[in-house]
């Protein structure tokens, strides 16, 4: 009994170290350097295991995606936990996570543009950005409807306070010097004001 479990952990530990290594690679390298021999070398596994657990680099890829993606919505939760029961400071702390860390990362940035730069040339890629994305405007529509906005008012909004957080998001990431997470933070804040009224 011990034996299979500890193979099941060490296979998800295996599978882990893999999505963890196609992440650094993509954020490294790009699309271009996240080749199985550069994924495995850095997961410190023979190229061979890749198709133990995962049906190719796409499917690696995918993954790895989904991981990112799923790390992302768990601290946007955590912070919306951490505000307590105020409505608006719920949705100012869902917003304004994404200008602190873990998120507000330049690795982090890399890996989404990698992952952002085949959503375009890969269908599977780019159903699950919409699932991601899709999840992330579902939790900003919650927090909207905790707000008092109307369920028909709801949608676009989510759109709108995505592409705000990503806009800033992308700058602070890219240029740092050019504005302070707190000062985006501020803006956001302002414009949710406007976008509450």
């Amino acid at each position: 009994m011990s034996r299979a479990t500890f193979t099941r952990e060490e296979a998800d530990t295996r599978r882990q170290d893999l999505i963890d290594a196609c992440a650094k690679r993509l954020a490294e390298e790009g699309v271009a350097g996240a080749t199985v021999r550069a994924i495995c070398a850095e997961a410190g596994v023979s190229p061979g295991l890749l198709r133990h657990y995962f049906d190719g680099i796409d499917d690696l890829v995918a993954a790895t995606y989904r991981a990112v993606g799923e790390r992302v919505a768990a601290a946007l939760d955590a912070a919306v936990m951490t505000a307590g029961e105020d409505a608006r400071a719920r949705l100012s702390a869902y917003v304004i996570a994404s200008f602190q860390p873990p998120i507000a990362d330049p690795a982090l940035l890399a890996t989404w543009i990698a992952f952002w730069s085949l959503v375009k040339a890969d269908p599977r890629i780019a159903a699950l950005h919409g699932d991601i994305y899709g999840g992330y405007r579902a939790g900003i529509e919650t927090l909207l409807g905790e707000n008092g906005v109307p369920v028909a008012e709801r949608r676009l909004k989510a759109v709108a306070i995505t592409a705000l957080v990503d806009g800033l998001w992308l700058e602070l990431c890219l240029a740092p010097q050019a504005f302070t997470a707190d000062e985006a933070a501020g803006m956001a804040e302002r414009w949710l004001d406007t976008l509450l009224t």
